[in-house]
């Protein structure tokens, strides 16, 4: 039987983030806010996810954007993390690349995350690591997309990325489509909450006022500065 070592270094988790640069993140949610504190949530969402992944069983490998930040990433976060570029011309496309990079490597299974989802906890991210009898798990997202996509080495299907519109509100239903066209055995997580807009932010910030994520970077952020966010 394998130890709980050998099954994480078969198993790789792909966290897709931007390089936090003032203006150039979460684009909707700065309509409603200012660049600076949408730039400090943004890293907050990125230092939370990452507190959450340490308690996992996946091998984590930060997929930056744009391909040329590594070294800005790498001072921000630190040398203990394994740091590969988003390689593409869309989002479909990087995380294509991103999956066949980390299979090449060896990896027998990998799933991607993004870094709209700090309050993801590790109960979601366990059952995503155990459903071993799936083709593919995926978490939905409550705007129509999807938070978490993941496949096994021999199961994995390039096309899924495809033709999708990517920030629409049908990307899941079409991902599914193709799968289910595909005859793949799919497992699907609980629904999420991306975090996009001020009203997404605010749903957060009230769902978790007595939860463990009460306590994290991204609450006790919004908790400090909830007259000038929530106005």
């Amino acid at each position: 039987m394998e130890t709980m070592n050998q099954q994480k270094n078969k198993q790789c988790l792909l966290l897709f983030l931007k390089y936090p640069e003032r203006g150039k993140v979460k684009s909707r949610l700065v309509k409603d806010l200012n660049e600076d504190i949408t730039l400090l949530l943004y890293k907050n969402f990125i230092l939370d996810i990452l507190d959450t992944l340490k308690k996992g069983r996946f091998r984590v490998k930060i997929c930056f954007y744009p391909p040329d930040s590594k070294e800005k990433v790498r001072d921000w976060l630190g040398n203990n993390y394994v740091y590969m570029p988003q390689i593409g011309e869309d989002l479909g496309e990087r995380m294509k690349n991103a999956f066949t990079t980390v299979y090449s490597e060896g990896f027998s299974k990998a799933v991607l995350i993004g870094s709209d989802i700090p309050d993801l906890n590790d109960t979601v991210l366990d059952e995503a690591c155990e459903c071993d009898d799936h083709d593919v798990v995926i978490g939905p997202a409550s705007d129509g997309g999807y938070y978490l996509i993941g496949f096994k080495n021999n199961t994995f299907l390039p096309e899924i990325f495809d033709g999708i519109q990517w920030g629409s509100g049908t990307v899941f239903k079409k991902t599914i489509g193709i799968l289910k066209r595909d005859d793949r055995k799919v497992h699907i997580l609980p629904e999420w909450q991306d975090i996009d807009r001020l009203d997404d932010l605010r749903a957060l910030f009230d769902r978790n006022r007595d939860t463990e994520f009460a306590h994290s970077r991204t609450m006790v952020f919004l908790s400090a500065n909830s007259k000038t966010i929530f106005k």
